[in-house]
């Protein structure tokens, strides 16, 4: 089958190709192409290696190939877990030409990735993700990291993968509560500035929610387009990069209160959008406009109930707070993001506490 979209991150000399297509995995593109030492470790888990290993495995030509199966779920998303790549890559004698290829959602494409830019001071790596959230969010612009106790991806490193590889038939596969949170970052993408695709997500959310190939290859090349976009012109988060996070700073919050996997990403970030949107003082149609999405795609609009207390400590960690501010991704309308340190806090104290 003919790759569906191709796609640059244009980062100077670290640039890297997002190829979007069906039957990658099984040869439908040459992966050894990004792989320019002798060997390679595939990091995966104990759900997706099953499923997928093997047909990659197979896609890596005469390169000595090495696996490792991490436990799967975000509770494991853990400096002991990523320390068992290290371990892994140590005992195997691993050098500088080692790559590693993250093969799986967005846990194992952080954790993975984050042992690349630490072993030897930094080796490369690819990212396989098998998940909608990964394939239009966290396998595209170098974020790596873990969850710490005190809060979500508080350790980490930015590291770009070489390469980018989508193959849409992981999809296939994907049970409905984790698609429906992959659309979350879908849905970010266009209220944060893309208001003509978040009017298409309106009309084609239907056949995203049954998996019609055509509508999600377009959902995954659009919500690229955009990251893509973004990272370029803000690699490491210095200023634009940061509306990316639309809905994270409560979303964040969600997660490491009510524990980690209890909530999945996408649905702490649904429930954050909407906390975020009202933030914003925006036209109430609007809210009611971004609502009726997050709803049509299975999604949580509420947050769970969590004490006034807890929201403001859990999102004092946030890493958009500077100088002790917390500072939020609003809108001036759907479509339209920007930071803010200008709300009142008044009002944020009014939407943290509507639920304790």
């Amino acid at each position: 089958m003919p790759v569906h979209a191709s796609l640059t991150v244009n980062l100077d000399d670290r640039s890297y190709p997002i190829i979007i297509g069906s039957e990658l995995l099984g040869g439908g593109h040459d992966l050894a192409t990004f792989i320019r030492g002798p060997d390679c470790l595939i990091v995966s888990n104990v759900r997706v290696a099953p499923l997928y290993l093997d047909r990659l495995r197979a896609n890596l030509g005469a390169k000595s190939v090495g696996s490792i199966e991490l436990p799967d779920g975000e509770a494991h998303k853990s400096i002991a877990t990523m320390q068992s790549i290290l371990d892994r890559l140590a005992e195997t004698g691993a050098g500088r030409d080692t790559t590693i290829i993250a093969l799986g959602g967005g846990v194992v494409g952080d954790i993975a990735g984050f042992a690349a830019a630490c072993y030897m001071r930094g080796i490369d790596f690819v990212q396989v993700p098998t998940t909608l959230l990964a394939q239009v969010d966290s396998s595209v612009g170098g974020k790596t990291g873990v969850n710490h106790p005190r809060g979500k991806n508080l350790v980490g490193a930015f590291h770009q993968p070489k390469a980018v590889l989508i193959d849409t038939d992981t999809l296939a596969t994907l049970p409905d509560r984790e698609l429906k949170a992959g659309l979350a970052e879908v849905i970010k993408h266009g209220a944060i500035c893309d208001i003509e695709f978040f009017a298409w997500l309106e009309e084609n959310m239907q056949a995203l929610l049954q998996k019609e190939p055509a509508a999600l290859a377009q959902a995954i090349q659009r919500s690229c387009e955009i990251k893509a976009a973004v990272v370029a012109d803000d690699e490491r988060e210095a200023g634009r990069r940061a509306i990316l996070n639309f809905g994270h700073t409560f979303g964040h919050a969600i997660e490491r209160c009510e524990g980690y996997g209890e909530w999945l990403h996408g649905e702490a970030v649904a429930a954050g959008m909407i906390m975020a949107a009202r933030l914003s003082g925006i036209a109430e149609a609007d809210v009611q406009r971004l609502r009726a999405l997050i709803e049509q795609a299975g999604l949580p609009t509420s947050p769970p109930a969590i004490s006034a207390d807890a929201w403001m400590e859990a999102m004092g960690m946030d890493k958009k707070v500077k100088q002790g501010k917390l500072r939020f991704v609003l809108l001036r309308e759907l479509g339209d993001a920007h930071i803010d340190t200008s709300y009142e806090s008044q009002r944020l104290q009014q939407i943290v506490g509507a639920r304790s």
